[in-house]
């Protein structure tokens, strides 16, 4: 089994991995089972490296988002985007990679503040979220080196742009 079968089957009993300095602190609801709990200790280095890497391929940031949801966001939205992410790097993975589109293009969110307000969201803002945290169930239809084209239900396309995204207060005419 490699790191993603790993990963994949951990979070799907419900348990989230953090990086805590150089070792992992685990989170859940239920006690996993000592097979569970064996498996993660014979890829814990693994695991270790890949959530220490700031870099690598969209497939390696994928697992990393898998480990744990990010604060400020609901689990719910975390689960969309997951299975978003997932069935987007099947289908455009590669091409995205080859035109430049980075994790933080796909996956960034908004970096919070040092005391945020209770009904603060890290997607709240649109011009530092990723596209795959706005997919929210949609494809994507077609993909350049700037912007993605979305699904809309019963209109045309929603344009993704990788850059020069309106900001709060932006017209939209501007950007259209």
């Amino acid at each position: 089994m490699n790191t993603a079968e790993v990963i994949e089957e951990v979070t799907a009993f419900g348990i989230q991995i953090r990086l805590e300095g150089d070792d992992l602190l685990l989170t859940a609801e239920a006690k996993p089972p000592a097979s569970l709990m064996a498996l993660l200790s014979n890829h814990k280095a693994d695991i270790l490296t890949l959530l220490q890497s700031g870099s690598g391929s969209l497939d390696h940031a994928l697992l990393r988002l898998e480990c744990a949801c990010p604060d400020y966001v609901d689990e719910g939205g975390w689960q969309r985007c997951i299975s978003d992410a997932r069935r987007f790097l099947r289908s455009w993975g590669s091409q995205a990679e080859a035109l430049g589109w980075t994790a933080k293009d796909l996956f960034g969110l908004h970096k919070p503040p040092p005391d945020p307000h209770p009904s603060y969201s890290r997607l709240s803002r649109y011009d530092q979220t990723g596209l795959i945290w706005l997919l929210q169930g949609r494809t994507v239809v077609a993909l350049t080196k700037t912007i993605a084209a979305i699904e809309s239900h019963g209109g045309p396309p929603i344009k993704y742009r990788k850059h020069d995204k309106p900001a709060l207060g932006d017209s939209l005419e501007d950007f259209i």
